[in-house]
This record gives C-alpha cells, structure tokens and sequence, in this order.
C-alpha cells in the first residue's frame, strides 16, 4: 500500500477582542466541522498568499498575515494533511461569508463547545490556555 496523497493547507488565526474567528464548512471534507479560515495552496502560491486568497474568497475581507504559530501533520483514513496555521488580522472588510457558512467569535475557554477536526486538537488547547 502506498502513501497516502497529501494536502498542505493554510489556517488564520484570527483573534480579536480576546476572541477567535472560526467559520463552519458546509460541504466536502469534515462538512459541519468548525475550523479557522483557510485552505489548500495552489501551485507557485506561497502559504501567506493561500492565506490571502482564501480568506478573501471565503470572508470578502483582506488579512495581515503574522508569525507562523504551529504546523501539523495530520493523517485522515483518506489522506493527510499538512497545516500551517499564522496569527493573523483583519485589515480591511466587514466579514461577509461567501459560501453561506456560519462564522463565530470565540472566547478560547469556549473553543471546546464546538466540534473541530482532530487535527485542530493541540492548537485549541494551546490557544485555551491563558498566556504569561
């Protein structure tokens, strides 16, 4: 049996106010699973680039991409995926989902009450805890 295909994708995370931007996917992979905004990289795309793009598709807003805060490997029974999540911010828009999903902010002490993928585990619980 061979490797299994990958995916490299980019996450934002967005936080304001004290609090995290997640959005809902509606279809596909992980349909009804909450997740940060983002996406798979295309060709030539850098992952700050994928960041850009996707979110704008996805939100209609533009972002600043900061710091790189973790990246994970995760294995799905029908591939794996690489993702890089950034500290990110909003720079210009109002949010405006483009898909029809449902979007939240987010206390981190609340981020346990929605379901995520399993791959998104051990950045929820870094984010849950309080920074020194």
């Amino acid at each position: 049996m061979g490797a299994l295909p990958s995916t490299v994708v980019a996450a934002a995370v967005i936080e304001a106010g004290g609090r995290y931007l997640i959005t809902r996917r509606v279809k596909g992979h992980l349909e009804g699973f909450w997740e940060f905004p983002g996406g798979k990289i295309r060709p030539g795309e850098t992952l700050q680039e994928c960041l850009r793009r996707e979110v704008k598709e996805e939100l209609g807003v533009e972002i600043s991409v900061g710091e790189k805060i973790d990246t994970v490997t995760w294995h799905y029974p029908e591939r794996s995926v690489v993702l890089h999540f950034f500290r990110c911010g909003i720079a210009s828009g109002q949010i405006t989902p483009q898909e029809g999903q449902a979007f939240a902010w987010v206390a981190p002490e609340d981020l346990e009450r929605y379901k995520f993928p399993p791959a998104d585990t051990s950045l929820i619980s870094r984010l849950r805890r309080p920074s020194k």
